[in-house]
């Protein structure tokens, strides 16, 4: 087992555990740092009847009065109504601000579970138990929880971090190649922004032997950035590299192109802009753009510059008339660049795949 201890600058900290067979012991560690109290597992229909009774009887062995609280799969139930339900869920277990919700799954029941965990009686504790490699790698840590509006991705959420991040890498053994691939492409992600050995585990190595060292990898660096910038103030729109497409490609789909499949194809976006505008080498823009090719992931849009524009003009990243993007200089090195909103189709149009 990896232990990482993420330490914001008011003090707070908590540990991230990686490693195989935690789901058995997640109930003892939460017990080592906060006494059993009233406990909400939330999952959904996919995940449930994998791991469900295995988590409640590790928090029950551990002396916590457990719950459960099933969602369907997937974006819609990132939703007001089902932030809702869930809240009234709470009430009706009679949780107090003693008690504590559990995330149980991938990025979106950890970011509706962490939302509604943030804003009941104004904040309760939650702990992330993240089952695909997205979550591991990403969207577990830093206490970014959202659910999403008819207007867009992720538009109401607030930062509320976690007591406890628990990682078991034998979850990962029941993932689709899809959601592997899903994951892959925000590990890479981190590569480029600043661990080069990150990137070539998946440039030339062997990913599916190395997953506990991917997402330590990640999550230390990921720790590191919100470390210095929980709330996203500065530094931390680093992490959003490939993102403002992302975001825009994915509510274009009807959320038919996955988040990670999504993030591929804005990082190679942003890869092709960066090296048209002589930002990053040629010879390494070939290098991502094969990385994540090698990865099964896809780098190209299925839509227009300027269709892409237009949705990102209203994502939560846009301030005013301007909007930060970040765009690769190294392997390992990115900048972030203030540019007008006007200016983003332009960016989208240099990152098109060049014609045949």
């Amino acid at each position: 087992m990896h232990k990482t201890i993420l330490t914001t600058p008011d003090g707070a900290s908590y540990p991230i555990l990686t490693g195989s067979g935690l789901l058995n012991t997640a109930g003892a560690e939460i017990a080592a740092i906060k006494a059993p109290c009233r406990v909400m597992i939330v999952s959904d229909k996919n995940v449930a009847p994998l791991y469900m009774e295995q988590a409640k009887k590790s928090f029950a062995g551990a002396g916590f009065t457990v719950s459960e609280f099933v969602v369907n799969p997937g974006e819609e139930s990132k939703s007001i109504a089902v932030f809702g339900a869930l809240l009234e869920a709470f009430c009706e277990a009679h949780m107090t601000r003693a008690d504590l919700a559990v995330a149980l799954g991938g990025g979106v029941i950890g970011d509706l579970t962490g939302f509604a965990a943030g804003c009941y009686l104004r904040g309760i504790p939650f702990v992330q138990l993240p089952t695909t490699l997205l979550a591991a790698v990403d969207a577990s840590v830093g206490g970014k929880t959202a659910v999403n509006l008819d207007h867009g991705k992720n538009l109401a959420g607030v930062f509320h971090q976690p007591l406890a991040v628990i990682c078991d890498t034998d979850t990962l053994q029941t993932l689709s190649q899809h959601e592997i691939h899903d994951g892959s492409a925000e590990a890479i992600k981190h590569g480029i922004l600043d661990d080069t050995a990150l990137f070539e585990i998946y440039e030339h190595g062997d990913p599916e032997s190395s997953y506990e060292e991917i997402i330590v990898r990640s999550v230390i660096y990921k720790s590191k950035i919100v470390t210095e910038d929980p709330n996203e103030k500065g530094v931390r729109k680093l992490l959003n590299l490939g993102h403002t497409a992302a975001h825009a490609i994915e509510r274009l789909s009807d959320f038919g192109i996955s988040h990670g499949h999504a993030v591929a194809i804005g990082t190679a976006i942003v890869t092709r802009a960066a090296v048209r505008r002589g930002l990053l080498a040629a010879d390494a823009g070939e290098r991502i753009l094969f990385t994540l090719r090698r990865a099964g992931l896809p780098v190209v849009s299925p839509f227009s510059p300027d269709d892409m524009a237009r949705i990102a003009a209203i994502d939560k990243k846009a301030a005013a008339s301007d909007i930060t993007v970040i765009l690769p200089e190294a392997i390992g090195r990115c900048r972030m660049e203030k540019i007008p909103i006007s200016a983003l189709s332009a960016l989208f149009a240099d990152g098109q795949e060049a014609p045949a």
